[in-house]
């Protein structure tokens, strides 16, 4: 009998449940890498937008990138709204809060819609849902992007379909973790996690090259084609995403224990034999925490009660009962100054290296991929320590006391050459990207089933949606601050850039003291099971 091929053997080496995984892993890496390609023309088209120029002896001036000179215009006439600074109504001196106002409309819209966004998905099928929200979202990121095409200078039309835009793409994020989160169970979470998240930074990275290949020529393009592409993208969502493993009679974990159980959204499952006693429900860790708080090891909101097997499914968390869950509040609000600093560099920092640099629009942006580019390197890092640590929330406060100094030296070395800018900016974006990404990925599964939620595991969508929501808020909150603080020097706005880093380290502080007082806690002592 003749040798199988190598090709082959390698193929049958893996189970069917480990293929569906594989696929479903990249499947949802694909659909929100392309939200993120959508949200990232606008940082790009800025420096078209607007053009620097300056007033000289009556005259306007136009720095032209390539060689360093100006050469004089003449004045030009006012009633034509395409002018040498740029596009109506970004060309006039008032330019960086309008565009401030153009971010802040759409990160304002997506973080009110977040919090609606998680308790409508629990709600609905996953696959609809998410189709619905991707071809939604990819109609209002070309719509955008027609404005150049049939000339239109109304800043409430751009306003409009940036609010729309940001409504119908919070539909992404509660929708992918939860899918993710039914296939994969807790085992190395960080680590699988972490090389997932690194899908906002490939999607920044292509939004980047692909607005940027337009963006000097016709930038209404640099809008379209990723809005095709997200569109696209959700078609594909509505033939392939399967939302849970036992849709198609997989396993969503690797059994290792006598005790089998299923860490899905729907139900865990025991296989049939004794319960044992009630104290040998609660972990090591928990019985640590209960002990170092001055009560009894066994209390009735730690115990794990699981739905007899064929049960009904158990109704959706509610939201205040979301915020009850031990570390939600915490991460939360950390989230929301650290996702201020990372949107800040999202949408401003194109604009900041075209000001310091004197790049034009498409080699500022794709100098800013380099951000993006540590950032997957940063999400990694922080999803494989906080695993070999067990301690989710010292991790975060690690790489957040680091990040605050790495911001002032970019701040100063950038304006000393281009080899300096690089070096910065891949630590930049490692540093400010790894708790960032750790928080809406693996803590924020972890939290969404907790131990107190007492086998109901409808609470993953809600609990994401409340976490990513109020780091959107910062998200909305850094680049309209970074408008209003930059017209008075981008020192300030590096300066509000550490505040911020400061405040999200200072939310963690209580839950780090709860880890280092607790070995072997993770998300202070909120992780429900450990798999070997």
């Amino acid at each position: 009998m003749a040798r199988l091929p190598a090709g082959i053997r390698f193929i049958i080496s893996f189970s069917r449940d480990q293929w569906y995984r594989t696929f479903i892993f990249i499947l949802t890496f694909l659909l929100y890498a392309s939200f993120h390609l959508s949200r990232k023309p606008i940082s790009i088209v800025k420096g078209e937008l607007h053009k620097y120029c300056a007033a000289e002896n009556g005259a306007e001036v136009r720095v032209n990138s390539q060689s360093q000179k100006a050469s004089a215009l003449p004045s030009p006439q006012l009633l034509d709204n395409e002018t040498d600074c740029g596009w109506a109504p970004f060309d006039q001196d008032n330019y960086q809060q309008l565009l401030g106002a153009l971010d802040y409309s759409f990160l304002c819209a997506y973080a009110i819609g977040m919090y609606l966004s998680g308790i409508i998905g629990e709600r609905l099928p996953i696959r609809y849902y998410l189709t619905f929200g991707m071809l939604a979202s990819g109609i209002f990121t070309a719509l955008f992007g027609l404005g150049y095409f049939y000339n239109i200078h109304s800043f409430g039309f751009y306003v409009v379909t940036q609010v729309i835009n940001g409504l119908v793409q919070t539909t992404g994020w509660p929708s992918v973790v939860t899918c993710l989160s039914n296939w994969f169970g807790k085992g190395r979470r960080g680590l699988i996690m972490g090389v997932w998240n690194s899908h906002t930074s490939v999607g920044n990275i292509l939004g980047s090259l692909i607005a940027g290949y337009w963006v000097s020529t016709c930038w209404g393009l640099s809008f379209i084609v990723p809005g095709a592409i997200v569109a696209a993208m959700g078609i594909v969502c509505f033939l392939f995403l399967i939302e849970h493993p036992k849709d198609i009679a997989c396993s969503s974990t690797l059994v290792a224990h006598p005790k089998s159980y299923e860490n899905g959204v729907h139900r865990f499952r025991l296989q049939k034999q004794a319960l044992p006693d009630e104290k040998k429900l609660l972990d090591p860790e928990t019985q640590c925490l209960l002990l170092s708080d001055g009560k009894r090891a066994v209390h009735q909101n730690h115990v794990i009660t699981l739905p007899a097997e064929g049960g009904g499914s158990m109704a959706a968390i509610s939201f205040t009962g979301a915020l009850k869950i031990p570390g939600v509040v915490e991460f939360s609000l950390c989230l929301l100054f650290a996702k201020l600093v990372s949107y800040t560099f999202l949408f401003w920092l194109p604009l900041y290296i075209t000001s310091v640099d004197h790049l034009d629009a498409k080699e500022a942006g794709e100098l800013s991929t380099l951000f993006d580019v540590g950032g997957i390197f940063g999400g990694i890092l922080a999803g494989v320590i906080s695993d070999r640590l067990e301690k989710r929330a010292s991790t975060c406060g690690l790489m957040l006391l680091l990040a605050a100094p790495t911001l002032y030296i970019f701040s100063t070395i950038s304006k000393m050459g281009l080899e300096a800018t690089i070096a910065m900016l891949l630590l930049c974006g490692a540093l400010v990207s790894g708790p960032y990404a750790l928080i809406t990925t693996a803590v924020s599964a972890d939290l969404g089933t907790h131990k107190s939620l007492k086998g109901n595991s409808h609470a993953l969508a809600t609990v994401t949606a409340i976490i990513d929501g109020t780091g959107s808020v910062g998200a909305a909150l850094g680049p309209l601050l970074a408008g209003l603080i930059s017209p008075s020097g981008w020192n300030n706005v590096f300066y509000m850039l550490m505040f911020a880093d400061a405040c999200a380290l200072l939310f963690l502080i209580r839950l780090i003291h709860k880890e280092l007082s607790c070995p072997g806690s993770a998300t202070g002592g909120q992780v429900p099971f450990k798999e070997h």
